[in-house]
């Protein structure tokens, strides 16, 4: 079948809300570059903003979690008759399962694909089985992707060995970018007050959401201080424990926060931004921390370790370790205010030089313009 004539570029992705908040820039930039922007996801709490940008929103539902044969059958089935309607000219897949079929539905019309790896996720976190479910899906259906965009050189490399994917068709970008005009830096306190350390994200196990209430606990023993955590306590299966995490809560040793829009305010506040994550692919928490001349105190895992550079913009400690934590928060505490003023200050140059989301846009286009779209 011959490639649709239409230039409208379909996102898939297993939520409007991940759309919303990070593939604005890009959605942007087609439209100014005069693309008609589709979206196939989920009608969640994203969907509206979605569709107050000019984006035409199309209900698929996503079982984000687990593999069921028969749901994620009927989603190829739902993918297959959506592109014979809209006959996009480009597919643009985010996250695993619209990555997977949206991309084997694409094969069967002909239409080109990039999909973007922006993490492993838990499928290939939670054991073998599951990971090899997930390799031999993603195998089959990225084989067709004309390019496929990874937020760091470890998670490429793993899906290169791994033959998911040739080298040619891997490409890294700094993640989803961050506006440095949007995320500026601010002026930080430079007494001697008790040092604020902030969570940012789903208080999930993978995250590191308990060594986080753990390691406050810890430290609080010693330093007078403040453990900050900003996001949903949902019903994810990663959740960490409600009980658990309302008991730090209750006798002081975690103030929770209620998820923010923006959350400019609260890194403006902290003096560091704390991400104890068990893997990730670029987390845009530590690049708009950065931009913020935020220093940050992240884990030594694939996706922090390109977003930091320990003792210089931040400091990083062993994962799944509450204690190494809180050894590395200790040390932050004990820092001189001048000390960390230069790694903030060092953290936004850094930011300046690799992680502008304009560089992430422009490789986006470039694909459109190398497949002639």
């Amino acid at each position: 079948m011959n490639r649709p004539e239409s230039k409208t570029i379909l996102f898939v992705a297993n939520s409007s809300w991940n759309l919303a908040n990070f593939r604005a820039p890009i959605i942007a930039a087609l439209k100014d570059h005069g693309y008609k922007v589709a979206a196939a996801v989920p009608d969640d709490a994203g969907a509206a903003r979605l569709r107050d940008s000019g984006v035409e929103v199309h209900s698929v539902d996503v079982d984000a979690q687990g593999f069921s044969p028969l749901r994620d059958s009927l989603l190829l089935i739902d993918y297959l008759k959506l592109l014979r309607r809209v006959r996009p000219a480009a597919i643009f897949g985010f996250t695993i399962k619209p990555n997977i079929y949206a991309s084997l539905a694409a094969a069967r019309f002909g239409i080109p694909v990039i999909n973007t790896i922006s993490g492993l996720g838990t499928g290939f976190l939670s054991g073998s089985l599951l990971q090899g479910l997930v390799t031999r899906l993603y195998r089959w259906a990225l084989a067709r992707s004309k390019r496929v965009f990874f937020h760091n050189e470890e998670d490429r490399d793993m899906f290169v060995e791994l033959g998911i994917v040739s080298a040619a068709q891997a490409v890294v970008v700094a993640g989803s970018g961050v506006d440095l005009r949007r995320f500026q830096p601010v002026e930080k306190n430079t007494d001697q007050r008790s040092p604020v350390f902030l969570f940012i994200g789903r208080l999930l196990t993978d995250k590191g959401a308990l060594e986080f209430a753990k390691a406050a606990s810890i430290v609080r023993k010693s330093r007078q201080a403040r453990f900050r955590m900003l996001g949903a306590l949902d019903d994810h299966p990663k959740a960490a424990p409600r009980d658990v995490m309302h008991r730090h809560a209750a006798d002081g040793t975690i103030e929770l926060l209620e998820p923010a829009q923006d959350v400019r305010p609260y890194i403006a506040e902290a003096d560091c931004v704390v991400l104890p994550s068990y893997r990730e692919g670029l987390p845009r928490v530590l690049l708009e921390s950065a931009a913020m001349a935020t220093p940050v105190i992240a884990t030594d895992v694939a996706g922090c370790r390109q977003a930091v550079d320990d003792r210089v913009t931040g400091l990083l400690c062993e994962a799944r370790s509450a204690e190494s934590l809180a050894s590395t928060m200790a040390d932050f505490a004990d820092m001189p205010a001048e000390r960390r003023l230069e790694m903030g200050a060092a953290a936004r140059a850094k930011a300046e030089r690799e992680f502008c989301e304009s560089g992430v846009v422009a490789a986006y286009l470039e694909e459109l313009r190398k497949i002639g779209i």
